[in-house]
């Protein structure tokens, strides 16, 4: 079967977002002598359904409760100050342009929501590309669950076999596995020391595998 459609993640695959959302948080623990370590925060990567909530557990470092709104704010500001000087990570540009010209439909999974995708989309100059964007606001369970995924095949009328995922954390990998897609693994440096073995193939970025190249492979 020929692959008709691909199928992005969001954050940490087209926007490096997953890094500073962690940092701002970091900060904010460090201001109360705690620690966030990254082991505990890659649970949540990819998904919109918490394991680990930050301000719960800097509660319980503390020993006592927080304002949470004031917390929420200052994580908000601070992870919005250093996401808005990201750019599209390495090689989306490439495989968006050849996707399009391949005559290939695009779509995009996210845990987020669709307004925090899409601004950022449209900030990057990104969004005419999609012919699809499908949210947590879209669906009743996020990543690992595969709804996502089988919303944006829905929309592009394809079936599973005819698309390809591109994932960069093992919640969405798995949300993949679940649809029945082919998932191409492209951890960043939040999740490049997490488990991708259930993942089809594994780059290291988009820019080192032309598409024309990954889908001769696939094909």
């Amino acid at each position: 079967m020929m692959i008709k459609a691909l199928i992005f993640d969001f954050d940490g695959l087209i926007l490096e977002t997953e890094e500073p959302i962690y940092l701002a948080w970091q900060e904010i623990y460090q201001s109360y002598g705690c620690l966030l370590p990254l082991e505990s925060w890659t649970s949540i990567i990819g998904t919109a359904d918490y394991a680990f909530e930050p301000i719960s557990e800097l509660e319980r470092q503390v020993g006592r409760q927080l304002d949470r709104q004031v917390l929420q704010t200052r994580q908000h500001q601070r992870e919005a100050e250093m996401i808005m000087n990201r750019t599209a990570m390495p090689g989306v540009q490439d495989y968006l342009d050849d996707a399009r010209r391949l005559g290939l439909s695009i779509g995009l999974a996210s845990s987020s929501t669709c307004e925090w995708v899409t601004a950022h989309l449209e900030r990057l100059g990104l969004v005419d590309y999609f012919d699809t964007i499908k949210g947590s606001d879209d669906v009743q369970r996020t990543k690992p669950d595969p709804q996502l995924f089988l919303a944006v095949l829905d929309d592009l009328k394809v079936g599973a076999e005819e698309a390809i995922v591109l994932e960069d954390s093992p919640n969405g990998v798995l949300a993949a596995n679940r649809a029945g897609i082919y998932c191409v693994a492209v951890p960043n440096g939040m999740t490049r020391e997490l488990q991708f073995d259930h993942a089809d193939m594994q780059l290291e970025s988009l820019a080192d595998v032309p598409l024309e190249v990954l889908l001769a492979k696939i094909n």
